[in-house]
């Protein structure tokens, strides 16, 4: 009787739903912890590569050098890397997709406040959206609407770095052409086309 009484839910307690949407929030924040934990090992592998010193490394990743160091040597262990190509001008799919979250990021803080794309591209930060062929079509929709509601505001180059990166994925991908993820390639050709466009303005 008393196991039979302690398996009756609480009136107080959370419904079935609550605690589904509570858990399935956390798992996405953990979700994207381990993600980001990932990249940025990918990120000390790529670093370590162009030469940079372990206490350089460090520094920018805000991690202790020993932590550096253990990941340096888990990177000495495998092939090495070639130096990454960091031009804009890369056409694989997961590049493209990077150029495509960093117009939509620097749209999103120029109109913090109007911005079609601004919900999307903080999901995207977050971890709560992944880069699935449906989810990159509905970034470039709203990302569309953004550039026809603010074009009298909008430098030229925002839509110019728009209508090349929906030209490449409308084409059919090529190869990536180094070894390393593709959540690597994306991060990396985000920042490189957030850095042109301010350049360009």
């Amino acid at each position: 009787m008393e196991g039979e009484e302690s398996t009756r839910p609480h009136p107080r307690a959370l419904s079935e739903e609550q605690a589904r949407r509570m858990l399935a929030d956390m798992n996405d924040v953990i979700r994207a912890g381990e993600e980001m934990r990932r990249l940025r090992a990918e990120m000390i592998k790529i670093l370590a590569g162009y030469g940079w010193t372990q206490d350089k490394i460090a520094q920018l990743t805000g991690m202790s050098q020993p932590a550096v160091s253990k990941q340096v040597a888990k990177y000495k262990e495998g092939d090495p890397l070639p130096p990454m190509e960091l031009s804009l001008d890369q056409y694989d799919t997961p590049w493209l997709e990077g150029r495509l979250w960093g117009l939509a990021e620097e749209i999103s803080e120029a109109f913090p406040d109007t911005a079609r794309c601004t919900r999307y591209v903080n999901a995207i930060a977050r971890g709560k959206k992944r880069f699935t062929p449906q989810n990159v079509d509905e970034l470039r929709r709203l990302v569309e609407e953004d550039l026809r509601l603010h074009q009298a505001e909008m430098p030229s180059g925002y839509r110019d770095a728009y209508n090349q990166i929906s030209r490449g994925l409308d084409v059919p991908s090529k190869v990536a052409p180094v070894a390393v993820s593709a959540s690597v390639r994306r991060a990396l050709a985000c920042q490189i086309q957030r850095d042109r466009l301010r350049d360009d303005t």
